[in-house]
């Protein structure tokens, strides 16, 4: 039986008595897919997880729903669940992200600002209720795995270079500086890809929803700040960026959590925390691409670019990579929306 047919199967069970029909909600960069039930008795809709446990497993989607909704995130309830198909029954926040919000006209001039500073509340909110040895640790292994991805993907396989020993060894270096950086922040919990397609916009509800989850780990404090305003789908005038993280800033040490006592500290954490993000984001849209054929994601990838081009000016440390950078992507051509 197909697996959509299980799925179905499987929701009349939980649901008997209700006619229902299903359509694609979303699809991630996985093998996960969720649908949307609609109901034939007008009853709210719900989403249903489809999770193939051959490639996927839902206890750590399942965790980390419960450690942010009692930090206070605005995340699914879990309905039912059967672990052994891969299947959950979910609430729906809506099909509406922050970055199809963002994309509608407003007239509140000050609407971008309001939407942001409540994902920074519900950050901050899930980054005080951190603790250690609660979730995976975001370590040098980890980071560096990421990172690997950049010279195996986005440089080898999707520009077909093949790097000098010279050049090799000035990557390597590199990496070992961006880490010792990114392992030197304070630690939280970080969803890991917090970025305005996994916000979602509720009307009249209390913003933002929350999704995409699964992967959280504990690492560095700056992380889901990076993937927030130096988002790969998404530009915003570095003006509203500095802006949102001193009001971030100022609002976290209130609070109590781990940031760095100079607000210049913290810049360069958040600064070197999104280029080792970038480098991966890269690796992984070249590998979607060439491996999954995902072509989607080619469109994003000069935005991402961007942002780390900028940094690497910005760092004399990084001045080997932006060297490599140069020899990859000679020219370089902005898109991305831009506020």
């Amino acid at each position: 039986m197909q697996r959509l047919e299980l799925l179905q199967s499987w929701l009349a069970a939980q649901l008997p008595g209700r006619s229902f029909t299903l359509a694609p909600a979303s699809a991630d960069a996985s093998f996960r897919r969720y649908f949307r039930a609609s109901f034939d008795d007008g009853g709210d809709t719900l989403i249903v997880m489809d999770a193939p446990p051959a490639h996927e497993d839902c206890r750590p989607w399942l965790k980390v729903a419960d450690l942010f909704r009692q930090a206070g995130a605005h995340v699914p309830d879990v309905l039912a669940q059967d672990l052994d198909q891969g299947f959950l029954l979910l609430s729906d926040l809506g099909s509406t992200t922050y970055l199809a919000a963002l994309q509608q006209p407003s007239d509140d001039p000050l609407r971008d600002a309001h939407l942001y500073a409540d994902a920074l509340g519900t950050l901050a909110a899930i980054q005080a209720s951190s603790r250690p040895g609660v979730l995976p640790e975001y370590d040098r292994t980890l980071l560096l795995r990421e990172l690997m991805l950049f010279p195996e993907w986005y440089v080898a396989r999707h520009k077909g270079v093949t790097l000098n020993d010279k050049e090799r060894l000035a990557l390597e270096s590199t990496f070992d500086r961006i880490l010792a950086v990114n392992l030197a922040e304070p630690q939280v919990f970080v969803h890991r890809d917090y970025h305005s397609r996994n916000l979602m916009h509720l009307p009249g509800s209390r913003n933002p929803g929350v999704i995409d989850f699964q992967d959280a780990v504990y690492g560095p404090i700056t992380y889901d700040l990076a993937s927030l305003f130096k988002d790969a789908y998404i530009r915003w005038d570095e003006e509203f960026v500095l802006d949102m993280l001193a009001r971030y800033w100022e609002m976290a040490r209130s609070l109590g959590l781990p940031v760095r006592a100079a607000f210049d500290d913290f810049h360069r954490d958040f600064e070197w925390m999104g280029v080792q993000r970038h480098l991966k984001v890269l690796g992984i849209f070249a590998r979607l691409y060439h491996r999954d054929g995902k072509e989607g994601y080619l469109k994003d990838m000069p935005l991402v670019m961007d942002y780390l081009r900028r940094a690497c000016k910005r760092y004399r440390d990084l001045g080997p990579l932006a060297k490599l950078l140069d020899r990859l992507d000679p020219e370089q051509v902005e898109y991305g929306y831009t506020f």
